[in-house]
């Protein structure tokens, strides 16, 4: 039985989820769609939720793996504007991967799943420390504890942009709206980085 089986297994989620979205998903139509028994699906995941861990899993090595290649090869000074446009999908590399529906499955899960959200916290989580760190980095007159709250913001915006566009189907191009917001949200702090009234950490998401 070949070592892969399993990533092969949530390939054919994600495309299904991408495809035909959350209610269709099954058992039954996995196997249909890579052309395997059902049984061997559950041979892998005995539970529904560890095939959803192994997709949150699979997206977030590849948001690590896009991310990590782009900085490598990123010669500029604005490496806060790399995350933005690699988030809102303003770069042609890297590319921010294709997967919104996936990930709007993910969050309906994670309202029944406390596994589920655990992951998903955990991985918005990781995002929001590292954006504040490059926040502090490239303005170092913003105190770190205003970094993590602009981090917040940023997390929220892009997820609720998102799942605008792949939930009620807004036009994608919408995305320079958030992305300016963002531009301009940094600006206003950077003239005046004075913290807002809540001592938001990224400690209290843990």
């Amino acid at each position: 039985m070949p070592e892969d089986k399993a990533a092969i297994i949530v390939d054919g989620a994600f495309e299904l989820l991408m495809d035909e979205g959350l209610p269709h998903l099954s058992y039954s139509r996995i196997a249909d769609t890579i052309g395997i028994p059902r049984q061997l699906i559950r041979y892998y995941f005995a539970d529904p939720d560890d095939l959803m861990l192994a997709l949150c899993d699979k997206i977030a090595a590849v948001y690590r793996e896009a991310l990590i290649q782009g900085m490598n090869a990123f010669e500029g000074d604005n490496r806060v504007g790399l995350f933005m446009d690699f988030y809102f999908d303003l770069l042609e590399a890297p590319r921010k991967p294709r997967d919104d529906q996936v990930y709007d499955a993910l969050m309906s899960l994670a309202a029944r799943s406390d596994r589920i959200k655990g992951n998903l916290r955990q991985q918005y989580n990781l995002l929001g420390h590292v954006v504040s760190h490059e926040i502090r980095q490239q303005y170092d007159n913003i105190p770190l504890p205003v970094c993590e709250q602009i981090s917040f913001v940023f997390v929220s915006l892009m997820y609720g942009h998102w799942k605008m566009v792949a939930s009620l189907g807004l036009n994608e191009d919408h995305k320079h709206i958030t992305r300016q917001a963002i531009d301009r949200l940094l600006e206003s702090y950077r003239r005046n980085p004075e913290p807002a009234p809540c001592k938001f950490t990224w400690k209290d998401a843990d």
